[in-house]
């Protein structure tokens, strides 16, 4: 058993959030199977591990809807101005921190994803395109306008080989997949992260294992899509069932496939051309948004490749 503690903002907040007669309290208690204790601005919740964080996950979707209740804020508007988001978010989490596009492409990619049910992003490292599409996924989620995110990538060693790995299933494949864990911990926290993902509303598994799935009302994202063959890009193009949207991602600079084996990732924007529902979308060095030298290490890449060209 565990107890965790949750400090609210005033005695506000902690009105509306018990209800009238603690009846939220009770009503949460009897849904997460723990016991919650209410003292002034201080709640505690105790209970067994995974009960104690569905619990902490469900208060924090009634603060959220507390707080953007019109009844409770100023006029519909939030009464700190500061703590209101963007209305350029893409997501935000229940601490208030906001995930927003910060260029031209990027905003062009985030409302590519909200306006269409396949998109497809190709751009260099760095550029968001995995970060964001994660963040328009939670977003969809915590609407429900999905029940699921399901993000996937093929399992290709970059230029080394890796050997046997030990460990159970996860951690087997956690080296290829911990860019997707990163970010969703940067987001969620890990300790969120891990409920969704034991609960299965989060799914994180190598490409391989989408082979005779059908992901209804889900929001699909392959990543490293440049390491795709062509029989697996169409093998995940059509898992999508009802409800789904999916959003395909890579850099087609960075191929890993063995020699001759040709990207279903740069096949991908003219098999798909002139479909309706499909968004193509292409990211440049100048949307990377990581340390300053990865646009200079990306020019610098560019320019020697095209002087070996003309040799």
């Amino acid at each position: 058993m565990v107890t965790k503690k949750i400090h609210l903002t005033g005695s506000d907040e902690a009105l509306r959030l018990f209800g009238q007669y603690d009846q939220n309290l009770r009503a949460l208690e009897q849904s997460c199977g723990v016991q919650i204790f209410g003292r002034g601005e201080v709640l505690s919740i105790r209970g067994t591990p995974a009960k104690v964080e569905k619990a902490l996950v469900a208060l924090d979707e009634m603060r959220d809807r507390l707080g953007s209740d019109p009844a409770t804020t100023n006029g519909g508007k939030s009464s700190d101005p500061l703590l209101a988001p963007p209305h350029d978010a893409a997501y935000t989490n229940s601490l208030g921190k906001s995930v927003r596009p910060r260029t031209p492409n990027q905003k062009a990619y985030v409302h590519a994803i909200g306006s269409y049910d396949l998109v497809v992003a190709i751009g260099p490292a760095g550029t968001g395109k995995t970060y964001l599409a994660v963040a328009c996924a939670l977003a969809a989620l915590k609407e429900d306008r999905v029940s699921k995110i399901v993000l996937t990538r093929p399992v290709v060693e970059a230029g080394e080989k890796l050997g046997f790995l030990p460990g159970d299933f996860y951690e087997k494949v956690n080296p290829y997949l911990r860019p997707l864990y990163d970010a969703f911990h940067m987001m969620l926290g890990p300790d969120r992260f891990r409920l969704y993902r034991d609960e299965e509303t989060i799914e994180i598994a190598p490409l391989a294992y989408m082979r005779g799935r059908t992901l209804e009302n889900a929001f699909i994202i392959l990543d490293e899509a440049q390491n795709t063959t062509p029989e697996q890009m169409k093998m995940l193009l059509t898992r999508m069932g009802q409800g789904s949207k999916l959003v395909v991602n890579g850099d087609i600079t960075q191929v890993d496939l063995v020699p001759k084996r040709i990207s279903g990732l740069i096949q991908l924007p003219m098999i798909l051309k002139g479909i309706q529902g499909v968004q193509v979308i292409h990211l440049t060095d100048e949307d990377v948004i990581r340390h300053p030298l990865v646009k200079e290490v990306l020019r610098a890449y560019a320019d020697w490749e095209k002087q070996e060209e003309n040799r």
